[in-house]
Formats: C-alpha cells, structure tokens, sequence
C-alpha cells in the first residue's frame, strides 16, 4: 500500500498505469488474435527508454528494477515453466513413459485409500494412474452429469447423454477447450494412445491444399481489412489509431514481435530463417531464470511502455488486434509464456466429434470410481488411521439434497483455487497455502456460438446470389444495396433453415439489433480461421472442417475474456444471441441473417458453478510469489489442476500435474 500510495503522489497517471499500479486486473492471456504472413520488422525499444539499445543485451538481467524474488526462487519458476526437477533434469520423457505406456513405477506393497477431488483432466488421469497402480480410488465430482471441467462440448450423447443442443443433432461445437497445440507432447501422446482421432485446427483460413490463406477480416475504428491485405499494407488500420509515423508501415504483430525479441534472445538463438530455436541446458533455464528476475513483478503495459518504449496509440493498435487489451495490467510473464506458444509456426489440433470425446475415454477408465453430484464442503486431515476426510453435499438436482462423507489415506485435490476458497480446511493449511488460494486470480472468459443452415463463411459471391435468389428473385441485389427490411421478416427465411426455431419474439429481438448499414462486405470465402474487430464480439472462429452429413455449421460467434466477458454475462441467453448476430453481421454483411437457424449456445466460465472462471491469469508478482505453493502437499492434501502449472488453461498444464500429484502419492516423486 505504500508503494502504491508512492507512486500515486507521483506525477499524473494515465488511466492504464493507474490500473497497472493499483493491481486491477482485466483479463487472460489466451490468444494473439491476428496471425499474418511474415512482415517487416518493426522499429526496436526507443533508444534512452528502459529498453534501449544498451539495455537489449542484458534484457533479462536482475536489477533494482527486476523481480523482488531471490534467484533460487526465480530459478525454481523456470524449472516448472520447462518442466525440469531440483537438478535441472527434463522431466517430461518419465511423465510421456508413465502416461503412455508403463504407467505409476512399482506396484506398492500397500495400496492406498486415494480421493481425487475433482472430474477434470487432471483429476480422471491421476485417477486412471493411480488405480492402474493397485490403489483404491474414489473420485469426488461436484457436476451432477458431466466429467470434463473446462473441457465441454455441446453435443448430442456423450458421457453426459445430453440432449440435442443445435437444430441440426450432427451439430456440435466447443464451450470449452477447442484446440491443442502440436508442441503439447503429453496431450498428444494420450490422444493417440487412446486412439482418438485428430485432425488439424485452422488457426490461420487455409485454402484446399491446407496452405494458410488469410482471408479473415480486420474490422477496426470503422475500417475493413483482409488480413493479408493488411500485412501488405497496413497504413489505413495503423493510422486510424494515430500511430507515430515510424509504426504506420510495420503490422501490429511484427511490433510486438520485435518488443519481444530482446526477451526471447535470453533462452533461444534466432535460425537464419527467422524461426527459433532453444539454448542447450543450462543455459535455457538460466536465462528463462533472468526473465522472470528481471520482468517477474512486470505487467505487460509497463514492459511495452517501458521497456520497449511504445507510446499509447501503438500499445492501443497491438492491444486491438493482438488480443492484449484486456490483459495488459497482468503479469507480463503470462502473456509472454503465451505469445511463445501461439505464434504462425504452431500446429494446432482439434479432435474429431468433439474435445470431449477425450474425457468420454479418460472417464472409461474410472467410470465405476467417480461419484457424480458431490460438491465437497469441508476437507479434514488427521495425523493417524485414514488422513483424509471429505464430507460433500449434493445439489439436489431433481432429487433429495444429500450429504456424504469419504474418507482415504490421501487425497488430490483439483479443485480450482477460486473454489477452493469457499471449502473449509481443517486444521488450517500453511499461511503459503492459504495466500495462494485467497489470492490466485481467475479471469472470466464467455463463448457465444450460433448455428448456420448452411456454411455462408465459405461461400464466393455465386453462391450468395443463388442462395439468396432461391428466397426471393433479386434478393441478392437488394442486399448489396442495402434495400432490404430491418423488421426480422428474413431472419431464418433460407429453405433450408429447420422450421420451429424461431418465434415472432425473436425476430422482434433480432430486428432491434440488427446492424444497419448499407455496406456490404464482399463474400469471406474462407475455411476455418477467425477475423478480429473492435466491436464487442471481439474474436469469431470458423469451422476448420464440416460436420459429415450435415450441411450447416457453427461459427464461434463472439470469444471474449475479462470485462469484455463480463460485459456479456450481463445479458441472458436469447440477448446475447441477437447481439453476436449483430456483431457478426458487422464484420460480414447483413445477408448472414437468412440461414440463422434460432439456436445458439453461450458459455460464460466466470457463470460457470464449478469452474469459477476461465482459468488462473496471474498477476504481476504471483508467479514467484504464489505459484509455487499452489503446487506444494500439505501433509496427505496433494494438489494438481492446469492452475497448478505454468500451461493455466492447456490441457497440457493439466497432465502434467496429474502425473506429478500421482507419483506424490504412489511415493516415487
């Protein structure tokens, strides 16, 4: 508070480092949104800022304005960031061998009582190792019908045996996680143990030979770009922020590209084709050490402000269009950790039917240990005969609400830590323990998606005009001209738009909404992908392949995180619906509102009973103050959970606690 209190008597803050000082935060930092052809450079850290060319040797190096953490414990980071042991070992050969083939080492003499708290991921494989050990498992789950945590489908079937959640019951789309990353070498390995198959996620529009096209809209300040045509030429977009002369020629992402590049020169070497490769240990987790010494305590509005010396305008372009706006008071380290991993080289993955096609396999595994509907209420240790207690309560979901006691010699614990809070521990955990769970951020981040009767997004402009005329002869030209009635007639109007989805009220709806404009943007043609725009949709994902037998889709219609998401929440199902149709139609012409089928589906994590947020976002600080006791047993309480690593939100993060809370437990750290 004094510190704080300091810097406020200081001279006058703009409004984004008083939110950088003050500690407020706004969101996760999940994903670049705008992925271009390779461009020119941008111009380096300003010289005489704090990221001179003096200082670009040295970017990571430890001073007065580094992290406050000592070196071993920034060194510890590094090694859980790389996945490393206390000696520098790689530890993710042993967690691919346990996992995917020998499992848990040893069979023990005496099996042990293990409750795993928590359906996730990260619960259902620990669960899966430990049984296959000879322990005696029990898996406690708050949800009353599904496994999964934030892995979620909408989908008819599955695990859940859910209804029929889109007019087209082919149909199916992702609440949840929706792609993995190629270079996730332990989610990868279980997907293709297990014989599920894969297939390529379109993180970039790719054309018919699967070569990346960039065709997805810039929409921004009122200005449509292709994405392509912007990397040619970005002027138009970069002047309507008011960018200084020496950024309006250079693309948002290769600005941040070369801001960051200092940073990056720590751990990795430059190959003469422009892409990276890592430093030999030690020297990799040496300088991985350096960045969270130097930049640990760093938000990334001061790191682009400061260091790389960015005016207002230029941080306002990137934040736009590189999906760094909302994030830009957090932790400078957890949206580097990502920029790292989603860059135009990584090769992304979805699976076929569904991410939640892995959990219907993890949870094949333990099916009969799982017990559905038991949110846990209060944890007790002991110091003799079974350590663990658990007492849980039901829901009461069209039933009698129920308390129930388990009882084990140990117990994983994969409880996010915002839900954590409100779950009595006794006797108290250590005050790390205890800071940790109080104090961990989890951001908010909500998917609005919207069913189409047919795939308008990769439709030419024959197509539009043969679709539209087959409603009404001249249709197509009276869209094109902005002639047509803003009343809702031709919501849904396309044949081939299921009957019975839309009601006069929502047509009302959607006609207050609707965008009014005579623009008409010309047909996207694009396959997969996602197009950016200012307006409160934010970031919109296509399709990366079409659902066999059906000949619709659904497009991921608004993806937003923080007070973006936020914003959203604050709006019930129907409304949302209307409003990202609106915001769709904006980046993509009115005419999109004819095959609308009146069926759509919302996620919001931060609404969400048992997830409480999106993911863990941590804050400028946390990762040497808090990360490591996130992780750290309490006597028979282990702890596991992507909030437990340094992948938050990545499946990855996930596996790789499972396999490390399985081996506390099993004894063979």
């Amino acid at each position: 508070m004094i510190r704080f209190l300091r810097i406020m008597d200081s001279a006058p803050l703009t409004r984004r480092q008083f939110t950088s000082a003050a500690g407020t935060v706004a969101a996760a930092a999940a994903l670049p949104a705008v992925t271009a052809p390779p461009a020119a450079a941008a111009p380096g850290p300003r010289s005489g800022a704090a990221g001179s060319t003096a200082d670009r040797s040295t970017a990571a190096g430890s001073g007065a304005t580094g992290s406050t953490a000592d070196r071993e414990r920034c060194l510890a980071v590094a090694r859980a960031l790389l996945v490393l042991d206390e000696d520098g070992t790689p530890l993710v050969p042993r967690y691919e061998k346990i996992l995917l083939g020998a499992g848990l080492p040893k069979r023990p003499s005496s099996p042990k009582k293990v409750l795993v708290l928590g359906a996730g991921p990260a619960g259902l494989t620990a669960a899966a190792l430990l049984k296959r050990a000879g322990h005696h498992v029990t898996v406690v789950e708050a949800n009353g019908n599904r496994a999964g945590g934030r892995i979620k489908t909408f989908r008819t079937g599955g695990h859940e045996n859910a209804a029929q959640p889109f007019a087209d019951p082919k149909q199916y789309a992702e609440a949840g996680a929706m792609r993995i990353p190629g270079s996730h070498p332990l989610v990868i390995g279980l997907i293709d143990r297990l014989g599920i198959e894969r297939r390529p996620f379109h993180y970039v529009d790719s054309g018919p030979d699967g070569k990346p096209r960039y065709r997805t809209w810039i929409r921004v300040n009122g200005i449509s770009a292709r994405r392509a045509d912007y990397a040619r030429d970005p002027r138009a977009i970069n002047r309507s922020f008011g960018v200084p002369e020496k950024y309006e020629t250079v693309p948002a992402a290769a600005i941040v590209r070369a801001a960051l590049d200092p940073v990056r020169d720590e751990y990795s070497t430059r190959r003469p084709d422009g892409t990276r490769a890592d430093k030999p240990m030690p020297e990799l987790l040496e300088g991985w050490a350096r960045v969270v010494q130097r930049f640990g305590d760093w938000s990334m509005h001061r790191f682009l402000t400061e260091y790389a010396g960015l005016d207002e305008r230029t941080v306002d372009l990137i934040g736009t269009l590189e999906n760094m706006t909302s994030r830009l008071p957090l932790s400078f380290l957890h949206t580097f950790i990502s920029q790292a991993l989603i860059s135009p080289g990584t090769a992304f993955h979805e699976l076929t039917g569904g991410t939640a096609v892995l959990v219907d396999a993890l949870l094949g595994q333990v099916r009969d240990e799982v017990r559905f509907d038991r949110r846990v209420t209060r944890i007790e240790t002991r110091e003799e005969g079974e350590r663990v207690v658990v007492d849980t309560v039901s829901e009461g979901r069209g039933g009698k609400v129920v308390r129930e006691r388990f009882t084990g010699d140990a117990a994983i614990v994969t409880i996010p830590f915002s839900g954590l809070r409100h779950v009595q521990i006794s006797p108290q955990p250590s005050y790390a323990k205890r800071r940790a769970i109080q104090e961990v951020h989890y951001d908010s981040a909500t998917k609005v998606l919207l069913e189409f009767s047919r795939r308008w997004w990769e439709f030419d402009e024959d197509d539009w005009r043969r679709e539209l005329d087959a409603i009404e002869p001249g249709l197509y030209d009276r869209y094109r001209k902005g002639q047509v009635a803003h009343d809702g007639r031709l919501l849904g109007e396309h044949p081939s738009v299921p009957r019975g989805h839309l009601s006069d009220d929502q047509r009302t709806l959607y006609a207050a909404n609707a965008w009014v404009t005579r623009d008409q943007p010309e047909a996207a043609g694009i396959v997969g992908g996602g197009s950016v725009t200012d307006n409160p949709n934010r970031f919109m994902f296509h399709p990366s392949h079409p659902v066999p037998g059906s000949p619709g889709g659904v497009v991921l219609a608004s993806y937003s995180w923080a007070d973006d998401a936020r914003r959203w929440d604050a709006y019930d199902d129907e409304a949302r619906y209307a409003l990202a149709l609106r915001g769709m139609q904006e980046v993509y012409g009115r005419r999109l509102e004819v095959f609308f089928t009146g069926v759509g589906r919302t996620q919001s994590w931060q609404r969400d009973p048992y997830a409480y947020g999106e993911a863990s976002v941590l804050l400028p600080g946390q990762h040497t103050e808090i990360l490591l006791d996130m992780r750290t047993p309490e006597g028979p309480l282990h702890f596991a959970g992507c909030h437990t690593s340094v992948k938050p939100a990545w499946i990855e993060g996930a596996l790789e606690s499972a396999v490390r809370a399985a081996l506390e437990v099993h004894g063979t750290r």
